[in-house]
Formats: C-alpha cells, structure tokens, sequence
C-alpha cells in the first residue's frame, strides 16, 4: 500500500503518488482508476477509510477455478468481486465462450445494483445476464458448463428482477446468492 495524493492508500495496481500531477488516481500503466478503498459491494468509500480487498484483475483462471472463485464471492454477500472473475473469463476465454462469461459478469452485476438499491439498473441487468444465458445455452447447445445451472440461473434472475419491482427495495446480496451449479440461494 502507498500513500496517494489525498493522503489515503492505495491498492497494489495503482501507482504511488498517481494522482499528484493530473489530479485523479492513475494506474501503474497511466489509466484513470480510483485508489479510493471500497466496500463489499464495490462502493467506493472516503481515502483513509478501511475497505475490502479489491479483486485482483486480468487474472487467467481455469473454468472450474473462475465458477469456484465466483461461488465463494457470491456466498459471502461480493457479488462485485464476482463479477469482476466473470469479467476476467470474459476476456480472457476462448471466443466461443465469451457470451457465457459475460451473461453471468451481466447477473453479478445486476445482484450488486439490486443490492445498493438501483432498482431499475438491477433487474434490467439481471434480465439481459438472463436472456445471454438462454441465448449461449441455445447457441452452444449446453445447459451445464462447467457445472453451471445456466437454466436455474436464468430463473432466479427473473424472479429476484420480479422481486426488485415489486418491492422497491434493496436486497440482501448474501440471502439472494445463487447457487451456479443449481437448487437453492447459497
């Protein structure tokens, strides 16, 4: 951890100092990005603040190890952080695969509006994760890869989007964690 421009630290990717020149935190590769510490939910919180670790990212993982790394995430209330795996087999996964992984980045990330309280951001992402799950499903003519429940998944997203509607309010990310491989909320 170093110290950046507004005497708060900052995680291992950003550069020490980065924001001294420009004004905003920079990468070690010079790109814009918030050395601000953020919250389970991937919120960003005030410098000096104690956050979570954030998920490391371009991380090439195998199949089975991105599902694992996810569940866990998902189970202990991350669905950012989830995401963020997901995001990584997105970019880095063969190409034919690619509209899997971003189907379930896409589900992540409306679990994680849906629990900061975007109520209309959330369900129409956790609708989009779920039509690109039926859609790859289709294309790829597979419902399980690599244990992935994609069918259950898409009928959970819908029901939580019913239930975001509903209701009007924010959810509990750890009560609302699917289960990738099927049955109930982990």
């Amino acid at each position: 951890m170093s110290v950046n421009s507004r005497g708060g630290t900052s995680d291992p990717h950003t550069a020490p100092g980065a924001g001294a020149d420009a004004g905003r935190d920079r990468d070690v590769e010079g790109r814009a990005r918030s050395a601000r510490p953020r919250d389970g939910l991937g919120r960003p919180l005030p410098y000096g603040t104690e956050g979570v670790e954030r998920q490391p990212e371009g991380v090439v993982r195998t199949p089975g190890a991105t599902v694992a790394e996810a569940q866990a995430l998902l189970t202990a209330g991350k669905p950012f952080h989830a995401h963020e795996v997901f995001e990584d087999a997105w970019k880095s996964g063969p190409e034919d695969e690619r509209g899997l992984w971003r189907g379930l980045a896409q589900l992540a990330v409306g679990l994680t509006h849906a629990a900061r309280g975007n109520i209309t951001g959330g369900a129409r992402l956790l609708r989009r994760g779920a039509g690109a799950a039926e859609e790859w499903c289709t294309t790829a003519g597979q419902e399980r890869p690599y244990g992935i429940d994609l069918p259950h998944l898409a009928v959970w997203a819908r029901e939580l989007a019913g239930v975001l509607e509903s209701e009007g309010a924010a959810v509990d990310a750890r009560a609302w964690a699917p289960r990738l491989g099927g049955g109930d909320a982990a």
